[in-house]
């Protein structure tokens, strides 16, 4: 089942894909177009943990110059005042001179996590979702160890426009071992990829980070992004887009001005 977070008429409602329209959890049927969408997330009672993943594709790695590929998970925390939904806009910096998207697989995890056996790791996963992961590259300090003003910026990750359940997508699709991605740039494809390429799979993720660390149920992990990154300027249109979990739109536009 798709699942989404959306306002209308003034209100935050949890809504279901139905017939090409939105249920709301009120009952009432209204058009992709009518609402402002919002990330796909149910509120947690304690802080929201998002874990991404850096250089997790080979040929990303290669794009970035990196010499070989991690030997274990590259990981950074991200800020939750990222996360912003499906036809938002991003905010592009006015002194930076190049930032990209990265279309990325996101994990929700479903229930408390500590010490999980890779077997046993998908028991774990409450649902997917599709996240667009920007980076700043103009402040990277080394292709690993990205700073924070990299990757954590205000309205520079957007997600969504559904959260799928996780029993759904592997129905569907089996696991998401092997689900095609892509971008596209104002209409041009400028990235294909397929999450069979990953060096670190989703149950070796979870797996490798409950083992130091308690993972909740909401947190999110973001698992990476292929190569084909180009760099974006204010009103160019992108949109992220993984098998079975849909397409998600988003718009650069420029920073306000400093006073």
């Amino acid at each position: 089942m798709k699942h989404a977070r959306v306002i209308y008429q003034h209100q935050t409602h949890d809504a279901t894909e139905r017939d090409g329209q939105l249920l709301l959890d009120d009952g009432r049927c209204v058009a992709f177009d009518a609402v402002r969408w919002l990330p796909p997330l149910a509120p947690v009672a304690r802080p929201r943990t998002v874990l991404a993943l850096g250089l997790n594709y080979a040929d990303h790695a290669k794009e970035l110059a990196f010499k070989e590929p991690p030997k274990e998970p590259l990981v950074f925390v991200k800020g939750e005042a990222g996360l912003i939904g499906h036809h938002e806009h991003t905010l592009r910096p006015n002194e930076v001179t190049f930032m990209h998207y990265e279309c990325e697989l996101a994990v929700v995890i479903g229930k408390t996590a500590k010490r999980v056996r890779r077997s046993d790791a998908y028991d774990f996963v409450g649902g997917y979702s599709v996240a667009n992961d920007y980076a700043i590259r103009d402040y990277l300090e080394n292709w690993y160890r990205p700073n924070m003003r990299v990757k954590n910026r205000d309205t520079c990750t957007p997600l969504g426009p559904w959260r799928v359940d996780a029993t759904s997508l592997h129905r569907d699709h089996g696991d998401p071992s092997n689900l095609a991605l892509q971008t596209t740039v104002n209409g041009q494809v400028t990235q294909r990829g397929n999450t069979r390429d990953m060096i670190f799979d989703v149950p070796t993720l979870i797996e490798y980070l409950s083992e130091f660390m308690t993972l909740y149920p909401g947190d999110l992990i973001l698992t990476g992004t292929p190569d084909g990154v180009v760099d974006c300027q204010p009103g160019d249109v992108i949109v992220t887009e993984i098998e079975g979990l849909g397409a998600l739109t988003n718009t650069i536009a420029a920073a306000p001005a400093r006073l």
